[in-house]
């Protein structure tokens, strides 16, 4: 069977006596609650008390918890798509909500019983999903808040309003990191690993780690359980990290080593129903008074409670909001909250005679704008040269991840922050994307989603929607649909960036064809609420097939989409760092990035317009008698810098002469030297070329779009 790839891969007095007496009896070794020794038959498991555990007699806070899964785990199991064989499952009982979850693993060894308790917010409402995840599509990888953590076992942090991250599947999983966990290894199995689409192996894992990113906390390993779902293989346990080898327990294959084994999963019912209320991370489309309300509702279940309250917090600033109950039991708060690069906290208590207590905690929101970015490889612009990390910023978001697996894209439904250097994880928004995301941070002062769709090497047809089910998540449309209607952002997306068109190897018919269909569904569906309207932005490929720039009819589609679908166009040439289809960072999606900011600072942000559209020709014309100089002129009078050479990316058509020479004149025009008279000419192209310069670009360095065969009046 498949494996994880190793490349890559205080309480009442009477607690308190249970506690000393726990104390005592651990040098012996360990069953649940009061452990015999080594060896010993434990007695019928039905005839266990239901929450007989180390973690009940040693930690306080859990009374308001019931224990609803318990599971005496084997040496071996292979439980893919099946029910583990549960000691008891009350999940019924906290089906109608529950605002905590808590983990006990328990774990007998020679030396004595080892424990651990941890808890924290929910990272899911259905409460089928609290145990081991064994069947397909049960997957869960994403940050908890108000992590609790308890233990016996030396080197575990324990304490209060910790930072956490969970990691459970069924699946088989790699090494590599989605670098949302700062300072998680990308080559060994930690608490930031990568989980592949299909196989069986299994991780149950809880971890402790910084709260934001980047973060000075080394991440650590709370609890783990894995192989659960591996044929044949030891299951893999461990309390805290491991002391050699993978810090998160994988490959350990140690079950054989504990003479008991026991994993108690808790759950505390919620004294509030909530039907609306921020995720972690989120990030809120700001209207037009810069700013965001963010809803926070619910109903109260619990008679007890006769308040409800919320904080809201930022650096040194919080507003506190408090409702009281009445007969309805309903309550509702609907705070604003700015667009500027502040984090907010919104704290939710229910207030009420021996019920008092947090409800409900959502921690990093923001407020800002939305793109989206879409396409081919150049659109998911993965790190082919040179690094660009230090653009990434916790001021800049993303939604889901751009997998093309439905299953993993079906599970990624958390906000996380934006990454640049791994793809097809969560948050991965590629190279040139997060460059331009931190100019509007840092020059506007506004935080950013961007949320990317784009994968390699398809052309258009892979992008169309199934008009009879545009939710389809087999299909590229369904699956950035679906993260845009999950993350609430579909109708507010200010702008998208389309970069496509290597694989539609200049075939321009069918290339317009299909993006006029594809930007008619978008227009229909995305970005409805933003002002008049999302804006589009399209890149002219610097190829047609890949590797190849002799080819001009789907640029010069491209190019004059301008005019009849009106979209800002945005140009590839004038970077340097090409390697005949994709870029390097340095001379390549680092400018990339640039010019699109300054054309969407244009359009968007009311910034500078000079020197910022992409140099774009309107005619040609003979200017001398003898047919020997044609004039390009352009639609704008923004000067250009013409490096020497240039002349060799140009043609002529219907006649043998060629460009010798290039020069820019006031007034927008490219004069051409031809290298004989041209009487028979009926056009001219500017093709552009493979890699590095010679260029013709302005201000900004934009370089002048390929035209093919523009006619010479």
């Amino acid at each position: 069977m498949p494996r994880p790839h190793r490349s890559r891969p205080t309480r009442d007095t009477r607690r308190a006596a249970i506690a000393a007496v726990s104390l005592l009896l651990s040098t012996v070794a360990m069953v649940i609650g009061q452990p015999p020794a080594p060896g010993a038959d434990p007695g019928p498991v039905s005839s266990r008390p239901i929450d007989d555990t180390s973690c009940a007699a040693n930690v306080d806070g859990m009374a308001d918890f019931t224990p609803v899964l318990a599971l005496d785990l084997p040496e071996r199991a292979s439980w893919l798509n099946q029910t583990p064989p549960y000691t008891f499952d009350r999940t019924a009982e906290v089906a109608a909500g529950f605002d905590r979850v808590g983990y006990c693993l328990e774990l007998a060894t020679a030396a004595g019983p080892q424990w651990v308790w941890t808890a924290m917010a929910p990272f899911t409402t259905d409460a089928s999903r609290l145990g081991l995840p064994t069947r397909t599509g049960e997957i869960v990888r994403q940050r908890v808040s108000d992590l609790e953590v308890a233990s016996n076992v030396p080197g575990v942090a324990t304490g209060t309003d910790l930072a956490g991250h969970v990691e459970m599947w069924p699946n088989t999983y790699g090494s590599g990191s989605s670098r949302q966990i700062s300072g998680a290894s990308p080559s060994v199995y930690d608490a930031d690993d990568t989980v592949n689409p299909s196989g069986g192996y299994g991780s149950f894992q809880v971890h402790q780690v910084g709260a934001t990113r980047p973060s000075s906390v080394t991440p650590r390993t709370v609890l783990a359980v894995n192989t659960f779902t591996s044929s044949g293989a030891p299951l893999s346990l461990g309390i805290g990290s491991a002391a050699s080898g993978h810090p998160d327990w994988t490959f350990a294959g140690n079950a054989g080593t504990f003479t008991q084994r026991r994993l108690t999963v808790y759950a505390r019912p919620s004294v509030l129903a909530l039907d609306q209320h921020p995720q972690d991370r989120q990030l809120y489309p700001r209207d037009a008074s810069n700013a965001a309300t963010v809803p926070v509702s619910g109903t109260v279940t619990d008679p007890r409670v006769k308040a409800v309250q919320l904080t809201v917090t930022s650096g040194e600033d919080e507003w506190t909001y408090t409702t009281e109950v009445t007969d309805r039991r309903e309550f509702s708060f609907s705070p604003r909250i700015a667009a500027a690069l502040r984090e907010y906290r919104f704290d939710l208590r229910a207030l009420g005679a021996g019920v008092t207590r947090r409800a409900g905690l959502w921690e990093g929101i923001l407020v800002g704008d939305v793109y989206v970015i879409q396409g081919q490889s150049n659109a998911v612009s993965a790190m082919y040269r040179g690094s660009s990390a230090g653009e990434e910023s916790t001021f800049i978001r993303s939604y889901g991840s751009p997998t093309s697996d439905p299953v993993l894209s079906a599970a990624e439904r958390s906000w996380n922050y934006a990454g640049s250097e791994v793809t097809n994880q969560p948050g991965s928004v590629g190279q040139w994307g997060i460059r331009m995301a931190r100019r509007i941070v840092d020059t506007y002062g506004v935080p950013v989603a961007l949320i990317n769709g784009g994968h390699g090497g398809r052309p258009i047809s892979f992008f169309q929607r199934d008009d009879a089910n545009p939710d389809a998540i087999s299909t590229n449309y369904g699956r950035l649909r679906q993260r845009l209607v999950a993350a609430g952002v579909q109708a507010d997306v200010r702008g998208l960036l389309w970069y496509q068109g290597e694989s539609d190897s200049d075939n321009a018919a069918v290339h317009v064809s299909g993006f006029t269909a594809l930007l008619a569904d978008w227009r229909t569906e995305i970005g409805t609420r933003a002002g008049d309207g999302a804006r589009y932005f399209v890149y002219q490929v610097r190829t047609s097939p890949c590797s190849t720039s002799t080819t001009g009819a789907l640029r010069e589609a491209q190019r004059q989409m301008g005019d009849t679908l009106g979209v800002a166009l945005l140009s590839t040439n004038g970077l340097s760092g090409h390697d005949g289809c994709h870029y390097a960072w340095e001379q390549g999606y680092r400018e990339m990035g640039d010019h699109t900011f300054a054309v969407v600072a244009r359009d968007l942000y009311n910034g500078p317009s000079a020197g910022v559209a992409p140099p774009n020709p309107r005619t040609a014309t003979f200017s001398n008698l003898e047919r020997t100089e044609v004039t390009v002129q352009l639609r704008s009078d923004d000067p250009l810098v013409v490096d020497p050479g240039v002349a060799a990316d140009f043609r002529v058509h219907g006649s043998t002469a060629t460009v010798t020479d290039v020069e820019y004149r006031a007034g927008g025009r490219l004069v051409l030297t031809l290298s004989a008279p041209a009487d028979r000419a009926t056009g001219v192209s500017y093709l552009s070329h493979l890699r590095a310069g010679p260029w013709i670009v302005n201000a900004t360095g934009s370089g002048l779009l390929t035209f093919h065969n523009l006619p010479i009046a």
